[in-house]
């Protein structure tokens, strides 16, 4: 039987994935500056001060990295604060759980004021008893801490916990440690055929209510 729920917010309870793919080039557009070529592929592994300085030399922008910084978590943070939606469904699906008894937090990589904002905003903050940021823990979702530390405030066990995460990489990470996962579709991950063949459930959406029941009913 589940008795607690972790969710992944960007690209699982948030339509939100769109930022992260274009948040390089976006800021660059409005500073007046055209990106020479994918910066969201260049910033994919660059922290955001490197992601600053590469801005700095690459595009000879005249501002300090702390300038460029703040310019960027700005931009994100009026994302989160008055842009971004949830996912189809979201919030039924949420109830529904909480009508079962099911507890519920966050776990995400996303820093807790911007996520805080979108949930109280979409009107769902009032499912998640706590939210728990890479930032928070020390750790990113390359190691299960994140998710221990979110099962350990829920008071479950990994067999009564399931996470909900729509990249390959995190919910590899939850399944190697033996939590039970939820992969919930998200057009930005492509490796999709990896995603099903991991997860112990996989969700369209989130109005495939059926589905995770005749997955919770084979648990019993």
């Amino acid at each position: 039987m589940i008795r607690g729920a972790i969710f992944d917010a960007d690209g699982t309870l948030f339509d939100s994935m769109f930022i992260w793919e274009s948040i390089g080039e976006d800021y660059l557009r409005s500073l007046g500056y055209e990106p020479k070529e994918k910066l969201n592929e260049v910033f994919k592994n660059m922290s955001l001060y490197q992601a600053a300085c590469y801005y700095r030399e690459q595009y000879g922008v005249p501002l300090s990295t702390d300038a460029i910084m703040d310019g960027v978590n700005a931009q994100i943070e009026k994302y989160y604060k008055y842009e971004i939606g949830l996912k189809p469904y979201t919030a039924d699906f949420l109830e529904r759980l909480g009508n079962m008894g099911v507890s519920m937090c966050i776990a995400t990589a996303t820093d807790r004021p911007y996520v805080e904002a979108a949930l109280k905003r979409c009107g769902i903050r009032k499912y998640f008893s706590e939210i728990f940021t890479c930032t928070s823990v020390g750790h990113g979702k390359d190691t299960p801490v994140i998710y221990r530390e979110a099962m350990n405030h829920l008071k479950t066990n990994k067999e009564s916990t399931l996470v909900f995460e729509d990249a390959l990489h995190a919910a590899q990470t939850a399944k190697n440690d033996g939590f039970l996962v939820a992969a919930v579709y998200d057009k930005y991950e492509k490796e999709q055929a990896g995603l099903k063949e991991i997860a112990d459930v996989y969700l369209h959406d989130f109005n495939e209510w059926d589905v995770l029941q005749k997955f919770l009913s084979s648990l019993d």
